[in-house]
């Protein structure tokens, strides 16, 4: 089971990445385990040297209680000094995007990326760069 957030990649310059645990309700854990999550506009934030999985969706589970909401502010688990770390550079203008969701041995991760913005231009570039190289794929396919 694995959970991608397409548009990271498409809104925002990759810098580095980082493998985190994220605290979750039974309900959400089996929720995700079925594959029902969007983390397409989510994002992490530092708050009081913690930090926080801010508006990932993650439905409720078939029998969950009706005062779940599905936009709740989930803790993500990290060292001190990666927080640390993590938080000078968010200082500088970066910004923490979770990339995907996914579950390891019986454990559920997220992976956190930390990551600039692209411009209009730089969108149009990159969509630009894809369909030529898709285009040489198909010529290539075709010979």
């Amino acid at each position: 089971m694995k959970i991608v957030n397409k548009k990271a990649y498409f809104n925002y310059h990759i810098l580095e990445t980082l493998e985190v645990g994220v605290v979750l309700s039974g309900g959400e854990v089996k929720s995700l385990r079925l594959g029902r999550a969007d983390l397409s506009g989510s994002f992490a934030r530092v708050k009081d040297d913690q930090i926080f999985l801010i508006n990932a969706y993650i439905p409720a589970y078939q029998n969950s209680p009706e005062s779940y909401d599905p936009k709740r502010t989930r803790k993500l688990l990290l060292h001190k000094t990666q927080i640390l770390n993590l938080a000078t550079k968010v200082h500088t203008g970066k910004v923490l995007i979770p990339l995907s969701i996914y579950s390891t041995r019986n454990l559920i991760k997220v992976q956190l990326a930390l990551a600039t913005s692209k411009k209009k231009y730089d969108k149009k570039q990159a969509k630009k760069l894809e369909d030529e190289q898709r285009k040489l794929d198909q010529e290539l396919k075709d010979l």
